[in-house]
């Protein structure tokens, strides 16, 4: 046993597709004594490969763990994989047309399954056969290749249309094209089963009988292909050998293996019924599926209700993994002084984990891997933590493969998405919180928060008869002057420069508040002796009154200031702050009539 470990660059880490091609590799990688860890390179919360189209990934994931790296269709663009490459990964390609240097390919054999099926609807005597497919993809053109190829040895004719992406809403567009067009062909072969899947449920709504009325073949034989009415003939591709030969290359020279393909004829393309095999063994085993996707579902909602309903928990700290079927996890958040590297933020059951700071190319850390079970079906999973508004990091987590759900489905996908999401409703709400309670032009604390603080110092005072605190109440003399001459730009200024010089001179126990207008509140936090608040009240008033600089103006004003100090039985803050504000007022009438 060697122990090494493989990357796997998908745009999801699950699904019929993705996950079974990662279920495959694994297999195979466990079978050698190594292992494997899939790095989702889609955001979180995306609906689909297609409508996405190719990611902007460029991070090197785990590439000082990785002895080889494979990249699934539409993970990541040309010059990843060179990259790589150039790091010394052995690097293998699934399902592309071309590869780089050094690199290996392994596709499926999409010709000539879909050249015997087109073979197959001939031969239940239809000349009018047509082919739907979404033509961005490699592997799609290839099955168009083998539709033409059957019909070029027969003389016939090609029909084809592009149903604009793999899944039931392309089937749905190219039933509409039918349907408009008057039905123009007998026999139809779809790119894969999904788009099948679509369109055999849009002609079925619009009252055609299928085969009698348009005989199907789809491509994958995923799950459902054998369960529909009528029954679907499919080309099987066998992904778990596609993914035991991509972990063989990964110690091979460089070459192209291609994986044949199987065509299986059902109902749909007008073969008779063989009936639904039926045994206890494979009646268990459907149980067991539904019962998977019933859990699948029970752990969305439990994601939802713990991410996004709950309050008080902070996401980061992984604790909501615990209603996951995560054996392990770790959150690792960008280091804002270190933007190149990783700090685990939040772990779930791999405390060993906590607290390091990693460059990404060994992000995640080695301690997760030692929690998962590989022959069990565990491997390690990541994926972006990334939202409109922010990108936060990656989250892995170790977790059982999940092949059967459709792409983007899965856990990994979902967690990425709400816990994006949950912590940007953090930042959200801190700026709420923050808006509430500060003045929105200087910063300072405003009417709300002083409040609470003159509460708590309230409180201080009744209960330790020692302690003072001071409040002090002013305005500036002259700030009318300068906004009616320099205009009210010019008196923002002047209070913002104010709040500054205040904030400045006090510590960081005290308290300077704007109250609106020109009027401030200073709270002095303890104040010993009689007179205490004196140095404050002498240093506030030399500074605040030195002149001002304002867009080119000199400018200076004066300044009104009452105090009130807490003690011989009197600490509470309403009647301290209407007592300084009434030695404010005597101040300033003071002022006037010099």
């Amino acid at each position: 046993m060697s122990g090494r470990t493989f990357g796997i660059l998908s745009p999801f880490v699950g699904g019929d597709y993705y996950g079974a091609i990662i279920e495959g590799i694994n297999a195979a990688a466990v079978a050698g004594g190594d292992r494997v860890m899939a790095v989702q390179t889609l955001d979180p919360g995306s609906h689909s490969a297609d409508r996405s189209g190719l990611p902007e990934f460029h991070l090197p994931v785990a590439w000082r763990h990785l002895s080889g790296l494979a990249v699934l269709p539409g993970a990541v663009g040309p010059d990843y994989a060179e990259a790589a490459g150039r790091a010394g990964l052995p690097v293998v390609l699934v399902a592309a047309e071309t590869s780089g240097e050094g690199m290996s390919v392994v596709a499926a054999d999409n010709r000539s399954g879909v050249r015997d099926a087109v073979i197959h609807l001939i031969e239940h005597g239809h000349e009018r056969i047509a082919f739907a497919g979404y033509m961005v993809h490699f592997d799609l053109r290839e099955r168009l290749a083998g539709y033409i190829e059957g019909l070029a040895g027969r003389g016939l004719d090609p029909l084809v249309f592009d149903s604009g992406d793999n899944h039931e809403s392309g089937g749905e567009s190219v039933a509409d094209a039918l349907i408009r067009a008057g039905m123009p062909v007998t026999a139809i072969v779809l790119g894969t089963d999904r788009n099948a899947l679509g369109l055999i449920e849009r002609l079925t709504a619009a009252g055609y009988e299928l085969p009698r009325d348009l005989a199907v073949v789809g491509f994958d034989d995923i799950a459902d292909a054998a369960y529909l009415r009528p029954a679907l003939s499919s080309v099987r591709q066998p992904l778990d050998a596609l993914g035991a030969a991509v972990y063989d290359l990964m110690t091979l020279p460089p070459q192209r293996r291609q994986v044949p393909t199987v065509f299986e004829p059902r109902q749909s393309c007008g073969c008779a019924s063989d009936g639904l095999p039926v045994s206890e063994a494979h009646t268990r085993e459907l149980f067991r599926q539904v019962r998977y996707l019933q859990d699948t579902l029970n752990v969305q909602y439990e994601l939802g209700v713990a991410l996004l309903a709950e309050q008080g928990g902070d996401p980061a700290h992984l604790d909501w993994l615990d209603r996951t079927t995560a054996r392990a996890g770790c959150l690792g958040m960008w280091h804002p002084d270190e933007p190149e590297k990783l700090e685990t933020v939040g772990t779930f059951r791999c405390p060993a984990a906590d607290g390091k700071v990693l460059p990404v190319d060994e992000f995640p850390p080695v301690e997760l891997f030692d929690r998962a079970d590989g022959p069990g079906g565990d491997i390690v999973f990541t994926v972006p933590v990334r939202s409109r508004l922010r990108d936060w990091g990656m989250l892995a987590a170790v977790g059982r493969i999940q092949s059967t759900t459709p792409p983007g489905r899965e856990m990994m996908n979902h967690s990425g998405s709400l816990l994006a999401k949950a912590l940007d409703y953090r930042v959200v709400e801190e700026r709420l919180r923050t808006a509430a309670m500060r003045d929105h032009l200087t910063g300072l604390p405003n009417r709300l928060l002083l409040e609470d603080r003159l509460a708590h110092a309230g409180l201080r005072a009744a209960r330790e008869p020692g302690y003072r605190f001071a409040i002090l109440l002013m305005d500036l003399d002259g700030f009318k002057a300068v906004n009616d001459s320099l205009g009210h730009a010019a008196g923002d200024q002047l209070l913002i420069q104010v709040a500054r010089r205040l904030t400045g001179l006090l510590r960081r126990t005290d308290t300077v508040a704007r109250l609106g207008g020109d009027e401030f509140v200073v709270l002095i936090d303890d104040v010993s002796g009689p007179g205490g608040d004196s140095a404050v009240r002498a240093g506030i008033e030399a500074a605040v009154t030195e002149p001002y600089s304002i867009d080119g103006h000199v400018v200076e004003v004066g300044l009104s200031i009452g105090s009130a100090v807490s003690g011989d039985g009197l600490s509470d803050p309403d009647l301290l702050l209407r007592e300084a504000d009434a030695a404010m007022y005597k101040a300033k009438s003071a002022s006037r009539r010099r």
